[in-house]
């Protein structure tokens, strides 16, 4: 016998090892803060809001979940929840516009990137809408802005007090001047709705910028921000390289434009809830029951805005 088959003799007669089974996790049963690392046990992030209780960083969250936050239970009513986008401009990238729009339709549940429709806050009748920045970065379109348009128009005729949540990278470059007219649009509607002396609050978030920024999110009666979002028009290194300048530290910051004047209040997620309650108690204290009425054809419809017909025009 060679000594090497006397080795390999050996280690075949050597008792097995057994390994330690690791134990497994289930996905999603925790969540790792991307501030402060620590670990949360996931329903306890999601009872304080998604905010960390470590330091108090707020994640990202999603539409649904912002409507479940500011919602009373059972209340919800979406409005032209059937609207999707076409493609006029048989816009291609790295692929097709209307590829794009079914891969991320079928990713987030969504037809586009804003959620709308009206609810009880708290007991108080508002209509309510919601960007989601997992469609396309929250980008606004011809269908953002109609909905936004439909959502303002409601509440004007129905005397409620409007709020949008903005999380959004700006206008939607593959609808090219088609995005860029929803910022005149939504515009006027709120003109609309404030001549009729109805309240506007905008909330921002992480992060709000360009057209978005540029528009709706800025022209509030009160303008609320969640802490360390960021908000802007331009992105910081463009900025830079622009003015040939380096900016200040925290600049386009929720901290930052609050200190200079350009938002009014920072208010935690925790809070938002109740202290919107309270804006709206006081400037409608004497607010009427919820007012949901029967919507037209035309919003149950499945509907392609940005089609020839296209709803744009006549708005404009």
């Amino acid at each position: 016998m060679s000594l090497f088959d006397w080795f390999d003799n050996l280690r075949k007669s050597e008792p097995k090892i057994q390994k330690q089974q690791e134990r497994e996790v289930a996905d999603g049963l925790w969540t790792k803060c991307p501030a402060c690392g620590v670990l949360t046990y996931t329903k306890d992030l999601q009872a304080n809001y998604f905010v960390c209780a470590e330091c108090g960083h707020h994640l990202l969250i999603d539409s649904n979940q912002r409507i479940s936050q500011l919602i009373d239970p059972q209340t919800w009513q979406p409005l032209a929840e059937n609207l999707h986008a076409g493609d006029p401009l048989g816009f291609r990238d790295r692929k097709s516009y209307s590829d794009r729009l079914k891969e991320t339709q079928l990713k987030t549940g969504l037809k586009d990137a804003v959620q709308t429709g009206t609810g009880l806050l708290a007991g108080f009748p508002i209509a309510l809408g919601v960007m989601d920045f997992r469609f396309m970065g929250g980008s606004m379109g011809s269908v953002v802005g109609e909905k936004l348009c439909r959502l303002i128009e409601h509440a004007t005729e129905s005397s409620l007090a409007v709020i949008i949540i903005c999380a959004s990278g700006g206008a939607r470059m593959q609808e090219g001047m088609l995005s860029l007219m929803q910022m005149a649009k939504i515009s006027g509607a709120l003109s609309l709705h404030r001549e009729a002396g109805l309240l506007y609050i905008p909330v921002l978030t992480h992060p709000t910028t360009g057209g978005v920024t540029a528009s709706f999110a800025m022209l509030g009666d009160l303008i609320l921000a969640e802490p360390k979002a960021t908000i802007g028009f331009a992105g910081k290194r463009v900025i830079e390289q622009t003015l040939r300048e380096k900016l200040p530290e925290g600049f386009q910051t929720s901290e930052y434009l609050l200190e200079h004047g350009f938002i009014d209040a920072i208010i935690p997620r925790t809070q938002l809830k109740e202290t919107l309650a309270q804006l709206i108690s006081l400037h409608q204290p004497f607010c009427s029951p919820l007012i949901i009425n029967d919507h037209s054809q035309r919003e149950q419809e499945d509907i392609s805005i940005t089609e020839q017909e296209n709803h744009l025009v006549p708005r404009l």
